[in-house]
């Protein structure tokens, strides 16, 4: 993906890092080398870590919430994280945003009710969990795991991108 960006435009500077970002590993990225940070990340504790970090550094940031069980692409919108409705993943974030005193973020979210997993014994335990093979109903280390479609987030993902190309753009006039 580095090659074909700069293969594209050679002014281009690409930094590409592969990380998994958790607080854990916050550290290791410079926030603040950058024009605009795109937050993608899955886990609510790494999610307000790098929203609050960006932030504190003046650097604009774009969320994505959650995706997870989301049929519709049509329902997706930009607003900000107070202004939000429907989505889970937003209402916790709002609530944690706002103890820690973050008075705004641009997000894009979905007003689509998730759908509700298919109810498989073999498979959920009936929690809609995944289990580890071959302890299915049994297993001790349940997690709940929203399913994506393979549509739903990429439209996400392009919606973020054109939001911050339109923030770059109007700043520069």
């Amino acid at each position: 993906m580095k090659e074909r960006l700069e293969d594209i435009n050679p002014k281009l500077k690409v930094q590409a890092r592969n990380i998994f970002y958790l607080p854990e590993t916050a550290d290791t990225i410079d926030l603040s080398v950058y024009d605009y940070v795109v937050d993608a990340v899955d886990t609510v504790k790494a999610k307000l870590e790098l929203v609050c970090r960006a932030q504190a550094l003046g650097v604009k940031i774009i969320s994505a919430m959650g995706a997870g069980n989301k049929l519709d692409p049509t329902r997706l919108k930009v607003a900000d994280i107070y202004k939000t409705s429907v989505c889970p993943l937003a209402r916790v974030m709002r609530t944690e945003l706002r103890k820690r005193g973050i008075p705004g973020l641009k997000v894009v979210f979905s007003t689509e009710e998730a759908m509700k997993p298919a109810e498989d014994e073999e498979l959920s335990c009936k929690n809609h969990c995944v289990c580890p093979p071959g302890t299915a109903r049994s297993c001790s280390a349940r997690r709940a795991i929203p399913g994506s479609t393979s549509f739903v987030p990429p439209v996400m993902g392009l919606i973020m991108a054109g939001e911050i190309l339109r923030d770059i753009t109007q700043a520069n006039k």
